[in-house]
Formats: C-alpha cells, structure tokens, sequence
C-alpha cells in the first residue's frame, strides 16, 4: 500500500518581522501560524501518513511558552497520523531548548520531536523516518552519515530527514555549515530524503528535495510558499512528488527609474500588475530617477493609495531627485522673503556636494505643496 508523506520545512514560528511596522508586521507574525494550522487541515484533506518538518520549526529556542502551546494548537487538525518534527540550525536540541519545554509542556501522542539520531518507525505503516537532528547551530560533518549504518527490516520503505546544504547543488554560493552530501539518498539506500534549510522548494535529484518554507519570509525569488505531497509506492520505488502552494503573503521588490511625464501612470501599472487580492501583498519598493515638483505630488498621492491597499508598501527613495521647473516656481508667489528662501534653498539643491542638499530639496516640495493646497481652498 502507498505511503504518503507531507514534507515541510523551516516554519521559523515566532520570527519577528521588525522591518514590518505596527499592524503589518503582527499581521505577518501570527499568519505563519494560521499557515501552519492549513497544512495541518490539508494533511486530513490528503489522506497522509506522516507530516515531516525538516528543520527550523522555531525561530529560536527563547521564544515564549505561549508561542509553543499555539503551535500545538495550529497543528491539532492533523490527528489520523504522525508530525515528526526536526530540531535546525534555529531550533537545535540543546540541554535546554524549545523542545525540552515542549516536553514539560506535554505534547500529543500523534508528534514526535526527532531529537535523537534514532530511527522513528511508523505505527501500522511499512515507513521508518530516519533523523538528523541538530544539536547545535552548526556542525561541520555531514550528520547524514548515520544513515547509512542506521539498520531497518527488509522491505521498509526509509525516509531520511535532515537540516542542511547539499555540496555544491544549492543556487549561489554553498553555505559549508551543517553539509550534506549530494548522494546521500544513494548511499544510504533512501527511497527519500527531505530536507530543510533552503527555503526555497527545490529538487536536488528523483530522491532528494528542499520543500522550502511553506510561509514566504523574503523579497528572494525561490518559489517559496510550498509543501511537498511524497507518494511512496514500494521500497525502491521512485517516488511521485507534487508541490502544494498554502502560503499567504506574497512578496515583491520593485526598483523602478521615474523620469518626466508617464512617470507616476508607469509605476500604477506595476503595481496593479500584482496579483490579487492586494492586501496579501508585501512591498518593497526602490525608485531611483528625477521628478518635477508636481509629479512628485502626484507620487506621494499614488504612494498613499496603495500604502492603504497593500498590507505592506516600504518606500526607498533616497535615489530619487526632485528638480523643479520654472513650471513649478510659476505657480508660487515668489516675492518677498519666500522669493528669498527659494532662491536660497535652490542654490543648495543644485548644489550635489552641499551636506544639506536633502533638506532643501524638502524644503522646496513642502514650500510648494502647502502653496497649491492652499490655492485650492481660496
């Protein structure tokens, strides 16, 4: 009979987001636990044997005794199989850690904390889970190893877990803390190896896979947001691997160069080009470029807009110039002491070596600003 295996990864429960501001980034916090309570409804839904968490299940082991009992909460809708869940390079299983507390905590029969190298035999199921927890943040042997000497019956299917970097398969450089080997699946005769660290889903050969973190955490392009559904016909059988999307937030960086007229209609476009619903969207944006006074207006407008549309909208603009027109300065009283002050703060605008270049630039969008608002109330 098939074996079917939810393979997750990198949770990272009780990250704290604190680039994210007020209501949004509570928003991003306590979202990664509802995640967690759909991958447990869809672990009912499909019918598995076993949930595996590669790895990270925690963002650290000093997060509170609250947060470990939610997550408990979060996966009480899983109840008709096993979690294993493996201790990472955030969560190692120290003398004290998140998992001794959820131990004094007490937690249901139906999950395992794999913090011993000991082979985990499912009940009712030809499955053994072979672990490799960590222990500490970083290891420089490859913990995998074990594998290769832990002994099971003739006929059991063998799924390794492990928290790690594949030598020399991952994208970009190789991070040489807690290796793993790249045919460790056909070395240790596992008909499956899940693994967690990368938090991208990514296939490393037919045995070997990354699920990723099922809630997305970056502006990085790595197919983030996934789990993996592992179909196990047989011993020896390759197995059938479907990605499921469950994440939540999406994450976008945009980096976008505003010149002249079109300019703001530009970035409009980019942002309704997002997928919706919008207020599962978390930007960052990046504008580079020069902008007249009353397309900067325009901007600030557009940018309010989608602050409030957004769940998340952070604005770098430190590339951004204004330079006003005489189009601009047209539209202001420029006489008496704010023709003075204009002229001033113009001379220091130009100026790109004046250490106070940015506040007259402010200056002169503040001085126009307040005069066409107060024009449109006369």
């Amino acid at each position: 009979m098939a074996i079917k295996i939810l393979h997750a990864a990198d949770w990272q429960i009780g990250k704290q987001f604190g680039f994210i501001t007020q209501d949004a980034g509570a928003g991003v916090r306590t979202q990664r636990l509802k995640t967690m309570e759909n991958i447990a409804k869809l672990a009912m839904e499909r019918r598995v044997d076993v949930v595996v968490v590669a790895g990270d299940v925690f963002e650290n082991n000093t997060l509170s005794d609250e947060t470990l009992r939610r997550t408990l909460q979060a996966m009480r809708h899983f109840k008709d199989g096993k979690w294993i869940l493996l201790p990472g390079n955030h969560d190692p299983a120290a003398a004290e850690s998140a998992w001794t507390r959820l131990e004094r905590i007490g937690i249901p029969d139906n999950i395992v904390a794999a913090t011993s190298e000991e082979p985990i035999f499912i009940p009712g199921k030809n499955l053994v889970v072979l672990p490799a927890p960590l222990h500490r943040k970083q290891e420089v042997i490859d913990l995998t190893e074990s594998f290769g000497s832990m002994e099971t019956p003739n006929g059991v299917i063998r799924v390794g877990l492990a928290h790690g970097s594949v030598q020399n398969i991952l994208p970009g450089e190789w991070d040489a803390k807690n290796p793993i080997a790249p045919d460790r699946a056909a070395l240790a005769k596992l008909d499956y190896l899940a693994l967690g660290d990368w938090h991208g889903t990514f296939r490393v050969n037919d045995r070997t896979w990354y699920a990723g973190t099922p809630e997305p955490d970056s502006f990085k392009e790595n197919d983030t947001g996934n789990v993996l559904l592992v179909t196990l016909d047989a011993p020896g059988a390759l197995p059938h691997v479907e990605k499921i999307s469950v994440g939540h937030f999406f994450w976008h960086r945009i980096e976008i160069s505003l010149h002249g007229t079109g300019a703001i209609s530009h970035l409009t476009r980019e942002f309704t080009a997002l997928p919706e619903p919008s207020d599962r969207q978390i930007v960052q944006l990046r504008l580079s470029g020069v902008l007249d006074l009353a397309s900067r207006g325009d901007l600030d407008e557009l940018l309010a807009e989608w602050v409030a549309k957004f769940h998340y909208l952070s604005v770098s603009d430190e590339n951004l110039l204004t330079e006003p027109t005489e189009d601009d300065f047209d539209r202001i009283d420029l006489s008496g002491f704010v023709r003075t002050a204009v002229e001033r703060l113009r001379t220091i605008q130009k100026d790109s070596t004046h250490p106070e270049r940015a506040y007259a630039e402010d200056a002169l969008r503040r001085i126009y600003f307040e005069h066409v608002s107060g024009e449109g109330k006369q």
